[in-house]
């Protein structure tokens, strides 16, 4: 993204100067979503992968006083300051940034895991807000760090429902276990086709001679809003008239014999459907190396994101539009909850460099916004950087 340092040597040079060497660094990235948006909570399919930018936590145990009294816990961020938690008083604040930290904390000292009080430093070069699931990657990178100091063994599933647990009960946001997931299992050089009832995993391989460009529209949404829930509960009520337990059950023709009271339930039924078969579709053009396959499917589930499940938006549509008809592109879609945040586009590698100059261009002279552009290959999930216990 910049210059500077990177994440792990920004969040350890944080630590050093409050609280001297940490005892474990851990790191979580980034995802960026290729197909299957709001499929996750319907039980869905999903094709994720993870970017080349990670959120690193520092982390050492606190010192208790000479009582053994405990002390509070404590975090700093390079972004957003500092806060503390004492684990038998305080509340945590779910609408402060540091609820993803301490939610990860209290969950697992919940269950009897981490109960010690810690200090911890965080760096990220993940971009926040942006739909890249920047909360996610903290999220992992905590537990990484919690779960070591306490010498548990790690386990990419039960961590990522951990993470879950934070965003719908400290934070309030009723998302699916996606984001978490493929923050903590992404396998290097791979997408991986998530099929969230099961939890099953398979990596696919992205199309030989592309590239992810992620296309960053420089708008912000807070996803903790009525807009997430209205969709999720309209999923919900679709699922219950057409008798299934969730939407990926039902089918197509099904849905065209809602009554017209449901009209919008039949919209967002419609969009889930579909965007199932695409996403199971995209794995398979993956694995037949057919790009144009796999661009023309994200273009598709971009339009029933748009039109079905309205949870586009003017900076976005615009975002799409250019990358779609810019030299290189395969296909692209907005990716993430929506709204606002970043597009993703499937591009030719020999011709990224020009396609990531002609949609920068091409979007400020529409927008006048300058947008943040990066090319990524899937990268790995969550991993100890280095400890010293």
């Amino acid at each position: 993204m910049t210059n500077r340092a990177p994440a792990a040597e920004r969040a350890v040079a944080l630590h050093r100067e409050r609280w001297g060497a940490p005892a474990v660094v851990s790191r979580a990235p980034g995802r960026v979503n290729l197909i299957g948006e709001h499929t996750d909570y319907n039980d869905g399919f999903v094709l994720p992968m993870a970017i080349e930018f990670d959120t690193v936590v520092a982390l050492s145990r606190a010192q208790r006083d000479r009582a053994g009294s405990d002390v509070v816990s404590t975090v700093v961020s390079e972004h957003f300051g500092e806060a503390t938690l004492d684990h038998q008083r305080d509340q945590i604040d779910a609408t402060h940034w540091s609820a993803y930290v301490f939610g990860v904390s209290r969950l697992l000292d919940g269950r009897g895991i981490a109960t010690e009080p810690w200090r911890c430093s965080v760096a990220t070069d993940v971009p926040i807000g942006a739909s890249l699931s920047s909360s996610a990657a903290l999220e992992v990178a905590m537990a990484a760090a919690l779960l070591h100091v306490a010498g548990e063994s790690w386990d990419a599933v039960a961590t990522a429902r951990i993470c879950q647990r934070v965003e719908n009960e400290v934070v309030g946001m009723p998302c699916g276990i996606m984001d978490p997931l493929i923050c903590a299992s992404a396998v290097e050089g791979h997408a991986s086709l998530i099929d969230c009832r099961s939890l099953d995993i398979e990596p696919r391989r992205l199309v030989d001679g592309s590239v992810i460009a992620i296309l960053d529209t420089m708008t912000r949404r807070e996803l903790v809003d009525s807009a997430y829930a209205d969709r999720r509960a309209a999923c919900a009520r679709a699922a219950d008239w057409l008798a299934t337990d969730a939407l990926r059950d039902a089918q197509l023709d099904a849905i065209e014999r809602m009554p017209a009271d449901l009209r919008t339930e039949r919209r967002r039924a419609r969009h889930v459907i579909t965007e199932n078969e695409r996403t199971l579709a995209a794995a398979n053009a993956m694995d037949a190396g057919d790009a144009d396959a796999l661009g023309d499917l994200m273009n598709a589930s971009h339009a029933s994101l748009r039109d079905d499940y309205e949870v586009s938006g003017p900076a976005l549509d615009a975002m799409v539009g250019i990358a779609q008809s810019s030299p290189g592109c395969r296909g692209a879609r907005m990716t993430g909850g929506g709204f606002a945040g970043c597009a993703v586009a499937l591009v030719d590698t020999e011709g990224a460099e020009a396609f990531t100059r002609t949609v920068r261009d091409r979007y400020r002279a529409a927008n006048g916004l300058d947008a943040g552009i990066w090319l990524s290959q899937p990268a790995a999930g969550a991993s100890l950087i280095r400890s010293e216990e």
